[in-house]
């Protein structure tokens, strides 16, 4: 899976990720919590310590029986419920505060279910690649059975990371606020990269990486989007016919290789407009456009404001 890994490390450099913990559920059955749509640059998640719960997209209308180690991320940020499948009326909640968390407790008398809550924000434009090309949620399962180390290691690195964020919750010691976060940054990544080996997405980057034959191509983009890419190179790298490879593409991303080549150019101009005093015409030669024109039409096309407006916005945004 190394090309894989490559698609991903490129992937987080281009896309600034950060995580925060923000909430811990202590609940006993009958219990029930429903979540509203999320903002445009959120992607909600929850990790599973203790019990099960019944997890509902409203959006998608998926349903999951979720129990510990499982995490359960909406890259749309879509409306959902957890409830714990009793249809029982849920008790009454009370929240306090525990350290750097929220603690939200149930009255019932029932079985006990203990989660955390948090949120990974993208900063714009980035969002959009999460919601076009990740689908509508993953629950990941990180302890189905004594052989998952053998059949997914990456299941077992992440149900490491899932006891570690169990333990600085529950003991609470100094800190643990801040370590909390930056695991749930690298929850991320793991998150994701244990959904693609699993074979979770039928459509989009998951499907697409976990690909044997389409990966090097996707690598290759996000690992030089500067270049001159045409289908028959990004092709021969997959060792298929343009034909073949343009065909496969669209079935496993729902995009063709050209529309990925340039999202993925437009997010490194945004990048570079953002965090340098750089040109347009120094920019659009960095992410592989000889023409000005071109670059600003595509821009513009991609994220709504011109590539001049875009800097301003951000600068106002930080001043």
């Amino acid at each position: 899976m190394q090309d894989q890994a490559d698609w991903l490390t490129r992937f987080m450099e281009l896309v600034t990720v950060t995580g925060k913990v923000e909430v811990r559920c202590a609940m006993r059955v009958p219990w029930a919590i429903e979540y509203a749509q999320a903002g445009a640059q959120e992607l909600p998640y929850h990790v599973v310590l203790t019990g099960r719960a019944v997890f509902e997209n409203v959006e998608s209308g998926a349903t999951y029986d979720l129990r510990p180690g499982d995490i359960a991320l909406l890259p749309h940020g879509s409306a959902h419920v957890l409830h714990d499948g009793s249809g029982a009326a849920p008790a009454p909640t009370k929240v306090h505060t525990s350290g750097s968390l929220l603690v939200n407790e149930s009255g019932g008398d029932g079985e006990a279910f203990d989660m955390l809550c948090g949120r990974f924000v993208v900063a714009p434009p980035h969002d959009r690649l999460t919601r076009s090309y990740l689908p509508l949620e993953l629950v990941v399962r990180t302890e189905d059975s004594g052989t998952a180390t053998q059949s997914l290691p990456q299941a077992e690195r992440l149900s490491r990371l899932v006891a570690l964020m169990r333990a600085e919750a529950m003991d609470n010691e100094t800190g643990s606020g801040a370590v909390l976060n930056a695991l749930s940054s690298a929850l991320f990544a793991l998150t994701l990269r244990t959904a693609g080996e699993a074979g979770q997405a039928r459509t989009g980057m998951l499907a697409l990486a976990a690909h044997p034959r389409l990966a090097p191509a996707a690598a290759a983009m996000f690992s030089d989007p500067a270049r001159a890419w045409t289908l028959p190179e990004l092709a021969g790298l997959c060792s298929m016919s343009r034909a073949t490879f343009t065909r496969h593409f669209q079935a496993s991303l729902g995009r063709s290789a050209l529309d990925l080549l340039t999202d993925i150019r437009m997010s490194a101009a945004a990048n570079a407009l953002r965090k340098s005093t750089s040109s347009t015409e120094a920019v659009a030669d960095l992410v592989g456009y000889q023409s000005v024109s071109a670059f600003r039409r595509v821009f513009t096309q991609r994220m709504g404001v011109t590539p001049g407006d875009w800097r301003q916005l951000h600068r106002a945004a930080i001043e």
